[in-house]
C-alpha cells in the first residue's frame, strides 16, 4: 500500500507498507501471509475475482488485535497514519474526522477488494503532464488525486477519499476555456476582490451553457422538422468542443511560460503555508463539497492555480480554503491505459462504485 506523507508535508515522498506476501513453494503451490498488525506474518488468502480485480482476506484477524484494546490500536494507527498523537490535535472537528476514518478503515481487517486503475493518457497540448498528485484537504489530511485532461476540461478524481467525499468522485473540475486574470499582488490580499472576479466568470459560464442548451434544442427541432440531420457549425458539438479547447489552450500557452506573483487572500485557510509565491496561470473551476456520508453534494466555484510542472493549487471559494497538490513521482509499471476509451470507462466505473 502506498500511503501519502504525513500532513501537511505534501512535497515529501510516498510511504510504502506491505499488506500481503506470497511464498512460491515446490510443486507449483504457494502460501499467502497477511502482514497487517504487529504480531508478524500470519495466514491469509488471495482470490482472483475477475479480470483486473482481486480480493484479499486475513484468516487470523486476532493477530491484528493489541493488548490495550481498540484504544491502543487507535493510538498506534494515529502515529503511523498521521505521525502524531491525539494530544497533538487540539481541533475537536479534526479529532472527530480522524476517529471516523479509523473506525471506517479498521472494520475491514485487511479483507479488501482491489481494482486496477490506469494512469491518464497524455497529449502534447496538455497544460502539464497528467498523473497522480498528493493534495491537502484541511482536517482530512493528505489525499491522492488523479489529474486528467478531457478537451477543454481538466478533472481531478479522488483515488483516496474521506468521510465527506469518497474515492472515485471528481473533486475538482477545471475550465480551460476560462482563464482568470488575478488582481495585482496588493489587491490579491482582498478576498472580496478575488470572489468578485470568480463569480463574474461563473455567471458568464452559466450564460454560455444556457445559450448552448438553447441552440441544441433549436437544432434538434429544426432537424425533426426537416426529417433529416442538419450539419451543425464546426462539424458537430464534439468537434466544436475540441476545437474550442485547442483554441483556448493555444491562447494560454504563451501565458503559461511567464510567471506572476501569488499570495493567498486574507482569510483563506491553508494547511501548508509553504506554497509557491509565484504562479504561471489560473483558471475558473468548480470543487465538490458534501456533508458526512456524501450527503447533499454540490459543485462550488473556485480557482485552479498552476504553479509549475509538478504543483498546482485550488482555492475553494465557499469554504475559504486552499488545497496544494504535489506530483507523485513513484514510477508505476504497466499502468498506462490501453486506449483513451479504456481510461474513460475506468473513470466511470470507479465513480459508480463510490456512489
Amino acid at each position: 500500500m502506498y500511503l501519502p506523507p504525513h500532513d501537511p508535508h505534501v512535497d515529501d515522498p510516498m510511504r510504502f507498507k506491505p499488506l500481503f506476501r506470497i511464498h512460491l513453494m515446490e510443486r507449483q503451490s504457494a502460501t499467502v501471509e497477511c502482514m497487517y498488525g504487529h504480531k508478524g506474518p500470519h495466514n491469509g488468502h488471495i482470490q482472483i475475482v475477475k479480470k483486473d480485480e482481486f480480493s484479499t482476506k486475513c484468516n487470523q484477524t486476532d493477530h491484528h488485535r493489541m493488548p490495550g484494546g481498540r484504544q491502543e490500536e487507535f493510538r498506534t494507527w494515529l502515529r503511523e497514519e498521521w505521525g502524531r498523537t491525539l494530544e497533538d490535535i487540539f481541533h475537536e472537528h479534526m479529532q472527530e474526522l480522524i476517529l471516523m476514518k479509523f473506525i471506517y478503515t479498521s472494520q475491514y481487517d485487511n479483507c479488501l477488494t482491489y481494482r486496477r486503475i490506469y494512469l491518464p493518457p497524455s497529449s502534447p497540448d496538455d497544460l502539464i503532464q497528467p498523473g497522480l498528485f498528493k493534495g491537502t484537504y484541511g482536517s482530512h489530511g493528505l489525499e491522492i488525486v488523479m489529474l486528467s485532461f478531457h478537451g477543454k476540461k481538466a478533472k481531478g478524481t479522488k483515488i483516496t477519499g474521506d468521510p465527506n467525499i469518497p474515492a472515485g468522485q471528481q473533486t475538482v473540475e477545471i475550465d480551460l476555456a476560462h482563464p482568470l486574470q488575478l488582481p495585482d499582488i496588493e489587491n490579491l490580499h482582498d478576498f472580496s476582490e478575488l470572489s468578485r472576479i470568480v463569480l463574474e466568470v461563473q455567471e458568464q459560464v452559466r450564460r454560455e451553457e444556457q445559450e448552448l442548451e438553447q441552440w441544441q434544442k433549436e437544432e434538434e427541432h429544426s432537424q425533426q422538422a426537416a426529417s433529416q440531420p442538419a450539419s451543425p457549425l464546426g462539424g458537430g458539438e464534439g468537434a466544436e468542443g475540441e476545437e474550442t479547447a485547442a483554441g483556448a489552450e493555444g491562447r494560454t500557452q504563451d501565458k503559461v511560460t511567464a510567471s506572476q506573483p501569488f499570495v493567498l487572500p486574507m482569510g483563506v485557510i491553508s494547511r501548508n503555508e509553504d506554497y509557491p509565491r509565484s504562479c504561471r496561470i489560473c483558471f475558473y473551476g468548480t470543487g465538490l463539497i458534501a456533508g458526512h456520508g456524501f450527503t447533499s453534494p454540490e459543485r462550488t466555484p473556485g480557482v485552479f492555480v498552476l504553479f509549475d510542472d509538478d504543483r498546482f493549487g485550488f482555492i475553494w471559494l465557499e469554504l475559504k480554503s486552499f488545497s496544494l497538490y504535489s506530483r507523485i513521482k513513484v514510477s508505476f509499471q504497466n499502468a498506462q491505459a490501453p486506449s483513451r476509451e479504456a481510461f474513460d470507462e475506468m473513470l466511470k466505473n470507479i465513480q459508480s462504485l463510490a456512489t
